[in-house]
């Protein structure tokens, strides 16, 4: 019997991650601020996690455990600092009950009880003004004593092409903005992570042929490598021209080729698969799909001769009005009579003084009944 297919959702170390989380370590060991840009679909979520996993240690005097790495991700359509201090109390196991003007100098405690060395927030291009001064704030307040703890900052944002969020709010020339971007690293304040090269996805596909081994035996992922490289760097794809591959569209691709291949009980990826994979991919990711009733396509639709008819009620005669018309000239008259009515109107103009012509229709009867007494 064949076995199920599986998605993988687990984390593969690939270029991309490598390149990130070594720069969420050198701000975690030199406590060093940075604004990191990558685009999205990238693995920085996922790189995120398998980081703080990976480095979190069982023991603490205070908790029985620490947290030098603190993930969090930015609240969404809630610009205020309780928004974001919450997210930061959740995420050390702490309740978020009572009035947040007292839990906000008990949370500056317990960062340096938990011996949080760096923070990194997820998604920092949804943080407010407030969120960003709330981080100054916090870390200042740990510089002095008797804390003497120093803090490592990482903001973690998704954008394309020469954009960096967050840069316009930091550029400005407030003395509070002036002093945050004092605080990034010398180096590097503003760092963007690219994509896979053609390299690094052959590097990907060969480790899927591992995962996927079990349910392909003769699974061979790398000989596709330019082919699969050429399509997801395809400008519907890739509208800023990068050349670069994002690790969304490279798993979507191969593990929707191999679940069509599984379901025709392949023993290997097919070129129809992958070919169909790939249209799917770039011209129908906006597609929408209507799921409806299996029988409601089968349905025959009612024609316009079949369709009832509603017995339209009469109309009301519309009633004629009679208006009073000036008598009309026959048109039978000859057309020596026509002539004559033509030149006695011409001669009764002719004997009216040119003066009347535009005077009041009564003055112009008075004028006239002078003429006729003189």
């Amino acid at each position: 019997m064949q076995a199920p297919f599986s998605v993988f959702d687990g984390f593969i170390e690939t270029g991309f991650e490598q390149r990130f989380q070594g720069l969420l370590r050198l701000a975690w060991q030199q406590r060093s601020w940075h604004v990191i840009v990558a685009d999205p679909g990238s693995g920085k979520s996922m790189g995120i996690r398998d980081l703080v996993e990976s480095r979190t240690a069982p023991h603490s005097p205070f908790s029985g455990r620490t947290l030098p790495l603190l993930a969090v991700t930015a609240p969404k359509n809630d610009p205020k600092e309780q928004a974001l201090g919450n997210y930061i109390l959740m995420a050390m196991n702490f309740p978020t009950r009572g009035r947040w003007s007292d839990r906000k100098y008990t949370l500056i405690h317990f960062l340096q009880h938990y011996g949080v060395e760096c923070v990194i927030i997820d998604d920092a291009h949804d943080l407010s003004m407030q969120h960003l001064i709330l981080l100054k704030e916090l870390t200042d307040q740990l510089r002095l004593p008797p804390y003497n703890h120093a803090l490592g900052l990482c903001l973690v944002t998704a954008g394309r092409g020469g954009a960096i969020p967050l840069k316009d709010i930091l550029d400005q020339p407030e003395t509070m903005w002036i002093q945050f971007r004092r605080r990034l690293d010398r180096l590097q304040p503003y760092c963007r992570i690219a994509g896979h090269t053609e390299v690094e996805v052959r590097d990907i596909l060969v480790a899927l042929e591992q995962v996927y081994q079990p349910l392909f035996p003769t699974l061979r992922l790398q000989r596709w490598t330019r082919t699969i490289y050429t399509w997801l760097t395809h400008p519907l794809l890739d509208p800023q021209n990068g050349k670069r591959v994002s690790m969304d569209n490279l798993i979507k691709l191969v593990t929707t080729a191999l679940q069509w291949s599984h379901a025709q009980a392949q023993t290997d990826i097919t070129t129809a698969a992958l070919e169909a994979a790939a249209q799917l991919l770039m011209h129908q990711h906006d597609r929408v799909y209507v799921i409806d009733a299996p029988d409601a396509k089968d349905a025959p639709t009612p024609s316009k001769e079949e369709a009832p008819t509603e017995p339209s009620a009469p109309r009301p005669k519309k009633r004629r009005r009679m208006r009073a018309s000036q008598p009309e000239m026959s048109s039978d008259l000859p057309s020596s009579d026509e002539q004559s009515v033509k030149e006695a109107q011409a001669v009764s103009k002719e004997e009216l003084p040119t003066q009347l012509s535009v005077a009041h229709p009564k003055k112009r009867r008075r004028v006239q009944a002078r003429q006729l007494d003189s």
